[in-house]
């Protein structure tokens, strides 16, 4: 029995156990005689702690956490500030999402202006990308940009499917974020119309949206929209497959402040919600894109009935649209105010058509005409005579279009038209007869002919005789270009020249047009002309006063031409690119370091006899200067 009392749990006797399971009653009724001593195979003995007797009133540590959620929101929702809600936002993300999902309505506080002291109500705008843009991500920014301003824009690109952004986290920034003013949802099917029910019941400053590949929100989203926002004045739709006719007209008849709808392939958009959005907003709208939708002729009719205030507009991908739909728009003369006009890929568009537009658009500004494969030269000559405001004339793909087309309506375009544009029209040729002797174009500034394989030495000779004004010469891809041909446009006061993939560019015709416009050309861009020396950049550096920005890639020049660049002391070039030039090497180091002194930006890409140290040494020296290597 001795040995019981002076067990210290290290011997070889061990308690079988006890007759009552509790050993606190076994110590009422029986004494230590009650247990029988047997033998057992020694063995860790667990730690017996004698009971207190004070420990019938001893209670257990409480969390906080085992609180129902309802104290808990009754709790966040009596906090004094946007600092103290932050703070437990902060403890768990159980927490964050109590705090985001208050309302502001049913905080029990008095507001107060923003932390910094400075009224700025929706200064500040997010974005998240990808894996970044998750539920709990927009709630902490929902609480965390609560009383530093306020959360005024917010974009969120998700991954389709896979996106961790659902209506939760829309919640939180609807209940969270009054002062949101814009809305970008790119990619993001897990959103669906409760998300857009919590922005239009909680957001009421909205005024831009932008929704993109939304494919779960459907008409009801955008009523929702209409009746909560209504200072709404940007929408962008694209790729929604759900939202229809039924969303555009609640939009239309509650936002009377909208501006602007970009509306793209959506397939459930047709003519009855674009007659319904511009019957109201006729005196709002300005700008309107309808691309690549199922709408027919009567909702080109019905903009150019109610366009009135429309000043920028865009159809493109209009498939079902007929020649008809487009001379009913312009002779609807409701598009009076029209600025810009572009039409892309139109089958439509036809001479009558274009006519018909130019005829009822007497304020155009701008037109580009892209991938009309039924514009012909009488179109276009037509199109010129009857926009007598235009100044910027672009047309791209059009393979009707000739050489007679293109100068037919330089000679008989308005006296504003100052830049004109031709990129990939196959149908233009080497002009086979002279122009009028009296005839000029004394207003354009600017021609761009790029990509027109037939474009030759005839056109341009007419082209130096018919525009003598020419500041902006771009003349790209055009192999047919002999030296000849370039020599007849150095008689103009250029500013801006590109001549990149003119395989036919010489030395002689640089050295004349920096001699005869070394006081006024500022950009040059030789980009893939092979035959340009380091006799170009010696007239370069001895006539070029102001130029800034010179290109020489795939040029033949070599260390020569680059040390005679830098020792002019009048050459100060803030951009040069020398990206394929092999005969450059690391003996031009000092003459690169020199040239850096102005330059912003260098670019040495495949440069391959220069070294990967030359380019760490030029890293270190020009630190002002952002390299390409």
């Amino acid at each position: 029995m001795s040995q019981i009392y002076s067990f210290s749990g290290e011997s070889d006797f061990y308690p079988r156990g006890a007759i009552y399971p509790n050993p606190k009653d076994a110590s009422l009724l029986l004494s230590l005689g009650s247990f029988v001593d047997v033998y057992f195979p020694p063995s860790k003995r667990s730690r017996v702690v004698a009971p207190s007797q004070f420990s019938a009133f001893e209670e257990k540590p409480v969390s906080i956490d085992v609180l129902p959620e309802e104290c808990l929101f009754e709790i966040f929702r009596r906090l004094s500030g946007p600092p103290e809600r932050r703070a437990c936002a902060s403890v768990s993300k159980h927490w964050l999402t109590l705090v985001s999902s208050i309302k502001q309505k049913e905080l029990d506080v008095t507001p107060n202006e923003t932390e910094d002291g400075d009224d700025c109500d929706g200064c500040l705008s997010r974005n998240l990308d990808g894996k970044k843009a998750t539920d709990v991500r927009l709630a902490a920014i929902a609480v965390g940009t609560a009383g530093r301003g306020g959360l005024g824009k917010l974009t969120i690109r998700g991954s389709g499917s896979a996106s961790k952004v659902s209506d939760v986290g829309l919640r939180s920034i609807g209940r969270s974020c009054p002062s949101l003013g814009s809305l970008s949802l790119w990619n993001v099917s897990t959103v669906s119309d409760n998300g857009l029910l919590e922005i239009a019941e909680g957001c009421p400053q909205l005024e831009k949206l932008d929704l993109n590949r939304c494919s779960t929100i459907t008409d009801k989203g955008l009523v929702a929209i209409a009746k909560g926002c209504p200072n709404l004045t940007e929408l962008t739709l694209e790729a929604c497959s759900s939202i229809g006719d039924e969303g555009l007209l609640a939009i239309a008849r509650s936002c009377s402040k909208l501006k602007s709808v970009s509306i793209k392939n959506c397939p459930l958009v047709r003519d009855q919600g674009i007659a319904s959005l511009l019957s109201n907003t006729t005196f709002t709208l300005a700008k309107l894109k309808l691309q690549m939708l199922n709408v027919t002729d009567v909702s080109l009719a019905v903009v150019g009935h109610y366009g009135l205030s429309i000043t920028d507009l865009v159809l493109a991908g209009l498939s079902h649209v007929s020649e008809r739909g487009f001379w009913v728009m312009g002779n609807g003369l409701g598009l009076q105010k029209l600025v810009s006009l572009t039409i892309t890929a139109c089958q439509g568009v036809t001479d009558m058509g274009l006519e018909s537009i130019g005829k009822g658009c007497p304020n155009m500004k701008k037109a580009i005409i892209s991938k009309s494969p039924l514009l012909s030269d009488n179109g276009l000559v037509s199109f010129a005579k009857a926009s007598f405001s235009l100044e910027n004339l672009h047309l791209e793909e059009c393979h009707r279009v000739t050489q007679f087309g293109f100068f037919g309506s330089l000679l008989n375009c308005g006296e504003k038209l100052k830049a004109f544009s031709l990129v990939s029209c196959l149908g233009i040729r080497d002009l086979n007869t002279g122009l009028p002797a009296s005839s000029h174009c004394s207003a354009l500034r600017s021609v761009s002919i790029r990509n027109c394989p037939g474009f030759g030495d005839a056109n341009v000779a007419a082209l130096g005789k018919l525009c003598p004004q020419l500041e902006d010469i771009e003349l790209c891809g055009l192999k047919e270009i002999t030296e000849s041909g370039f020599l007849h446009l150095i008689q103009n006061s250029l500013v801006k020249v590109n001549f990149s993939g003119c395989s036919n560019l010489t030395d002689r015709v640089i050295s004349a047009i920096s001699a005869r416009n070394g006081w006024t050309l500022e950009v040059l861009n030789m980009d893939g002309c092979t035959k340009i020396s380091d006799a170009s950049l010696v007239s370069i550096a001895a006539n070029c006063h102001i130029l800034s920005d010179l290109d020489l890639s795939k040029c033949s020049i070599s260390d020569s031409g680059i040390q005679a660049m830098a020792s002019s002391d009048m050459l100060k070039l803030q951009i040069l690119s020398m990206a394929g030039c092999y005969m450059v090497t690391d003996k031009s180091l000092p003459a690169i370091v020199k040239l850096g002194l102005t330059l912003l930006g260098l670019n040495l890409q495949q440069c391959r006899s220069i070294s990967n140290s030359t380019v760490d040494f030029l890293v270190e020296r020009l630190y002002k200067c952002d390299i390409l290597s």
